[in-house]
């Protein structure tokens, strides 16, 4: 009898410290998901749920002993299995595997967001993607202009076909097209000696060397740039996300707190938008970003994360992949299941004779 008692007492106990945890991982999913709710309302309902989920287990194991009497014994099978299902399988595993996956990639997971969003805001301020595009457009420029320039001595240096023929108005139209003008005339020095034909290839040199230096300052000084507004609100909001990380890391701001993540959010949000109405000044670092940024509503990587409904959409679509989320499934259900069973032993219905 004290045996029993004893053991009545201690699952009791075990039961209510692995509930505690299960539900306290509920509650913060919960808290999460809904930070208008207080958090006493959250410990409610979860305490509720865990509670009847319990119950259910119990039905359940109660109507497959043969040993107890009990009647409806299949309509008891039936009901704890739907109350199992509801209570445990849709409501208590998600949160609690969400809140602690949560907890373990959620640093990492804003420090990047806040990188890469910074990132992008400060090609805006810099305008660094069209100063890379305009820049590469004037080497390409320069290395087209002394391909064609290589052309033309060489036409210029062979002496079997001396004068200004055909081919070398074919090259100078390219020129000329190259170099955004109307027309190139040809020079008028003469003579057909070797000296004076090398002569005639460095004043070429000369000539279209001056255009194309005309040309790329052009380039340079028709870079589109972010209009004034745009600019100051691309500097504001990635000085506010550089203190947001600043509060991160001094403690200031708690990511696992409800409230603090939400602010965290909001400011990348901003910083999200910024990106979409500034996306002609941004070169995205993959297809990925683009269509993440530039969305009709952009959601970011964080504010996915607050949500037990997308952290589970993206786990099935595979994006969680090596970061141990299955780790995590199978620890809320060892957790639940050992207080279910706890759960079972101390209010064990009494065997019949």
């Amino acid at each position: 009898m004290n045996q029993t008692n004893y053991l009545k007492l201690f699952s009791i106990v075990a039961f209510l410290a692995l509930a505690s945890v299960s539900c306290w991982a509920t509650a913060e999913s919960l808290h999460l998901l809904l930070s208008s709710w207080p958090t006493i309302m959250c410990w409610i309902v979860t305490v509720c749920f865990f509670v009847i989920a319990s119950l259910g287990t119990k039905m359940i194991v109660d109507s497959l002993n043969q040993k107890i009497y009990m009647e409806k014994r299949g309509m008891n099978l039936v009901l704890g299995i739907i109350i199992l299902v509801v209570f445990w399988l849709v409501c208590s595993l998600p949160t609690n595997t969400h809140t602690f996956f949560y907890r373990t990639v959620i640093n990492d997971k804003v420090t990047t967001d806040i990188s890469t969003t910074c990132g992008y805001l400060g090609q805006i301020k810099n305008n660094s993607n069209n100063k890379k595009q305009a820049s590469l457009k004037v080497n390409e420029l320069k290395n087209s202009l002394d391909a064609l320039l290589g052309e033309l001595e060489a036409e210029i240096m062979n002496e079997a076909n001396p004068g200004f023929g055909p081919k070398s108005k074919e090259i100078f139209r390219k020129f000329a097209k190259l170099l955004c003008v109307d027309k190139l005339e040809p020079l008028a020095i003469k003579g057909t000696s070797k000296q004076d034909r090398q002569k005639l290839c460095d004043a070429y040199r000369t000539k279209f060397y001056i255009l194309a230096d005309s040309r790329a300052n052009n380039i340079m000084n028709n870079i589109m740039t972010p209009n004034a507004e745009n600019l100051k609100e691309t500097k504001a909001i990635e000085q506010n996300l550089h203190i947001v990380k600043l509060s991160i890391d001094n403690g200031t701001i708690d990511l696992n707190d409800a409230d603090d993540i939400k602010d965290v959010c909001d400011k990348l949000n901003q910083g999200y938008n910024t990106v979409k109405k500034n996306k002609d000044f941004v070169n995205f670092s993959s297809k990925e970003d683009e269509m993440l940024y530039t969305a009709d509503n952009p959601v970011t990587k964080v504010k996915r994360m607050i949500s037990v409904f997308d952290v589970w959409e993206d786990f099935l679509n595979g994006q969680y992949a090596g970061h141990g989320f299955a780790f995590w499934i199978v620890i809320s259900i060892l957790v639940d299941v050992a207080a279910f069973i706890f759960f079972d032993i101390a209010f064990k219905k009494r065997e019949m004779m």
